[in-house]
Order: structure tokens, then sequence, then C-alpha cells
């Protein structure tokens, strides 16, 4: 204990300087407890108030899809570039190492396989096993105008109410069925629903018109997915214009690890994101990293 022979009258109560308490910088996350805003703030770069989350838990019902045949040879490399691990809790246990310093968000909806309706999930993680695991928020499917709509809503709500119990965030994906319009009219409603039943922030995808629309009707931070493969190149562009009307990051898998240079794309992402680098720089930053690995 302290030595009780030493105990001095405080002097110095800066009383000229009024008490304060910073302001959180997370778009609507104001009003929540210590804890929920200190694993956002893990997720989200305080500096930026924006993320690169690295996907890869497409294994859930993809299978061993391309280019996650062995997330300890392909993704582990990857792992220091990202701000987030997005996974599920078997790769987790099973691959990643505790020694990582990364903040890992967990995909706790599943229940399904690419041979099945995509929408009939269910809740796939218990709370307390993602607080064993020390995981920073939990993720969950929607899908809004889908067979299975009011079953991933209740999935939903289910997370954000075990949630709010122990601090821990809900990120909610927008997924999209067979039959769904990609467009600002599907994504704006997928979006405010998921913010209105109390999600922490939002998963979505940018659409080229009114995606900044999207944004703005969306009370908390959104992350664009990467979505399908595409050209090194033209995945900057989309990270950038995302970036650059309102998104909040990335949660990037395919458009990394399938990159013929992933390590190189990712940092390439990065600098879009929280630097706001534009395409054609970052593009060539991609490059260079790419020629000086070869050399």
């Amino acid at each position: 204990m302290a030595d009780l022979d030493d105990i001095h009258d405080g002097k110095d109560y800066a009383l000229d300087i009024p008490a304060r308490n910073k302001a959180f910088f997370l778009k609507g996350a104001g009003a929540y407890d210590w804890g929920m805003q200190n694993r956002l703030a893990r997720i989200f770069r305080p500096d930026t108030g924006r993320t690169v989350m690295l996907a890869f838990d497409h294994g859930y019902f993809q299978g061993p899809t391309t280019g996650l045949e062995r997330v300890d040879v392909n993704i582990a490399p990857l792992f220091d570039y990202a701000d987030v691990l997005m996974c599920t809790r078997g790769m987790l246990r099973s691959t990643v190492p505790a020694a990582i310093r990364k903040p890992i968000v967990m995909r706790a909806s599943g229940g399904n396989s690419i041979m099945s309706e995509l929408s009939n999930e269910t809740v796939a993680v218990d709370m307390e096993d993602a607080l064993r695991m020390n995981v920073c928020a939990m993720a969950a499917q929607i899908y809004i105008g889908s067979e299975y709509e009011h079953k991933s809503i209740n999935n939903l709500i289910r997370l954000i109410d075990a949630g709010n119990r122990v601090g821990m965030p809900t990120l909610a994906v927008t997924g999209v069925g067979k039959d769904m319009a990609r467009d600002a009219r599907y994504f704006g409603l997928a979006t405010r629903i998921a913010a209105e039943i109390g999600a922490q922030y939002v998963k979505s995808y940018f659409v080229e018109d009114g995606f900044e629309r999207v944004c703005a009707g969306c009370p908390v931070p959104i992350v664009i997915a990467g979505g399908k493969k595409i050209p090194e190149r033209e995945a900057l562009e989309v990270a950038y214009r995302a970036v650059d009307q309102g998104a909040a990051g990335v949660d990037m898998g395919r458009n990394i690890f399938r990159a013929d240079n992933p390590v190189a794309m990712i940092q390439a992402v990065s600098a879009v994101v929280h630097e706001l680098t534009p395409p054609e720089q970052a593009f060539e930053m991609y490059n260079d990293l790419s020629q000086a690995k070869a050399a």
C-alpha cells in the first residue's frame, strides 16, 4: 500500500480550467457506454474516424473458396496491414495467432450454405464465447426483402440486445439476395433499418448513383463491402469514391487477397481510406510496392 508517512495535500487543481470530457469522435456513438466506445475506437482509427477491415469470413457459407484455401498461408501475411480482422470463431481459434494485436470483428450469423437459401440464418455465436475470445464487435447479416427477412432481423436484434448488456458493438451486414436491386433506394432502406433497431455500424455496398444519400440517411457509420473481384485500379476507385461520399471505411476481402499482390493492395487501400490518396496515386503505390517485392 501507499506510504502513509508521505501524504501531501493536493495543490494543483487548475482552477482556471473548466472540467472537460472530450466528445467521442464516431458518428452516432456519443451516448454509448465507455466499454462500447473503447471497442469502437479500436475498430475505427480515432485520428481519421475510418477503418480498413480485412474480411476473410467467406468460408462460413462458401467453404474453401479461392484465396482462402489456406488462411495461415495466404491471409496471415496481411494481418499486420489491416486495422481490423473480420473472421469466424473457428478460424480465429484455429489459425489467427493470439499474439496478433488486432481488433476482431466476429461473424456471428450462420447456419446456411451456398447450396441453400442464403437468408435462412441463425445466431451462430454466443455472446459469452465472444467475450471469451476478446472480440471488439459481432456481425450479423440482414436480408431486407428476402424470404427470411424477419428471421434475419430478429437475429440482429438478439445480438444487439446481448451486446448492449456487455458493451459489445454489433455490425449489421446488409445481405443482397439474387433478386434484389443493388441501388440507393434498397441500401438506404436496409442501412436505416439496421441503425433504427440499434446496430452500432453497418456494412453495405457502394452504388454509383445516390451513395452519398445512403450515408447521410444512416445515423451510424457505414463501411463498404469489397464485393466481387474487380481490377485493382477499379477497386481503389470504388474505395475512394465511397469514403469521399461519406463511408467510414471498407470491409474488403476478395479485392485484397485475390489481388496479384495482396500485401501491396491492402497498403494501397489503407492509403486511400486513411490518407484520402487519389486512386491514380494509390495505384502507382500498388505498382511500386509490387515491383519492389519482385526485385
